[in-house]
């Protein structure tokens, strides 16, 4: 009792930002608001495509439009809080803030790793059961597919968050981050963090390893399966169909990998920015032109919309 009466919660956290080089500040900021603005034209373009075009009322693109979903959100959490602490002297948040920002964004990234893995199990289906595809994906699985991303995903975050803000800050109060991530914020607590440490390491191989593992074993039985095609062409059609979530998942993965499954160390802080810059921000915008560049359903959907424009 008497070191809580000691101890002086902090009220607000402060960021370090981006970079400490002020010549880079305004190629950043434009950067950055270039990319967000990619990211929220992107995403809603592929929601109103696949809303309003008939021929994509399938479980592939059923999927797809709670990924960019959650890709929008996603980016909101951390971009423009980011690109208005370019422009300013002190990067604050106060915390309460910093609590709610990491709620929301640990929870859609968790969702994301979830829409992710349905994804790959629908192309696994398609492409290993093509027969059954209409009776195994029907629209009941589907929608239960992403109730329980979204509930495994708001456990997750609002369990880590009440964790890590039930915890004693007595300061310093300088995040080395660009926005309120899990591991720098544990670094400011002055009370016994083991307890938010085993509960990060639990969702962590949860989430991460169980959709992970997931992902592996559908792209493993699906290239086996497209290797048993006696046909080129027809291989290649195969692989088409799944070639655009692969290159989803991986982007997505690597960047996460890169910044978390390594031990800590003061001169690998500005690699994790980087890599954090990747999964919060590009990887985001990324998504939508993945599948309307590499997606034929895709292209020929906005073509046929872009022509009846012109008329």
């Amino acid at each position: 009792m008497d070191m809580g009466k000691n101890k002086t919660q902090v009220a607000m956290f402060e960021f370090s930002g981006l970079t400490d080089n002020e010549k880079l500040v305004p190629f950043l900021f434009v950067f950055f608001l270039f990319v967000y603005m990619v990211t929220i034209l992107g995403n809603v373009g592929m929601m109103v495509i696949v809303h309003i075009s008939p021929s994509l009322y399938t479980p592939m693109y059923y999927f797809l439009n709670y990924l960019s979903m959650v890709d929008l959100f996603y980016s909101s959490a951390v971009t423009p809080k980011m690109l208005s602490d370019l422009l300013s002297e002190k990067k604050q948040i106060s915390f309460i803030g910093c609590a709610l920002q990491l709620c929301f964004f640990a929870g859609l990234a968790s969702t994301e790793v979830f829409v992710l893995t349905s994804m790959a199990y629908d192309r696994y289906v398609a492409i290993c059961h093509p027969l059954h595809y209409v009776t195994i994906m029907t629209k009941k699985k589907c929608q239960g597919m992403i109730l329980a991303a979204f509930l495994f995903s708001i456990v997750q975050s609002t369990s880590s968050t009440s964790c890590l803000f039930t915890l004693q800050y007595c300061g310093p109060n300088l995040l080395d981050h660009f926005y309120c991530d899990i591991p720098p914020i544990l670094k400011l607590s002055c009370s016994d963090t083991r307890s938010c440490d085993i509960l990060t390491v639990f969702f962590v191989c949860v989430g991460t390893v169980s959709t992970l593992t997931t992902i592996l074993v559908s792209y493993t039985l699906i290239i086996l399966a497209i290797l048993q095609i006696k046909s080129s062409k027809g291989q290649q059609k195969a692989f088409s169909t799944c070639s655009s979530h692969l290159m989803c998942a991986t982007i997505f993965y690597v960047t996460v990998f890169i910044t978390y499954l390594h031990p800590s160390s003061n001169h690998l802080e500005k690699q994790n920015k980087v890599a954090s810059v990747f999964y919060a921000m590009v990887t985001p915008m990324l998504n939508p032109l993945i599948y309307s560049l590499r997606n034929q359903e895709v292209k020929r959907v906005i073509l046929q919309l872009l022509q009846k424009h012109e008329h």
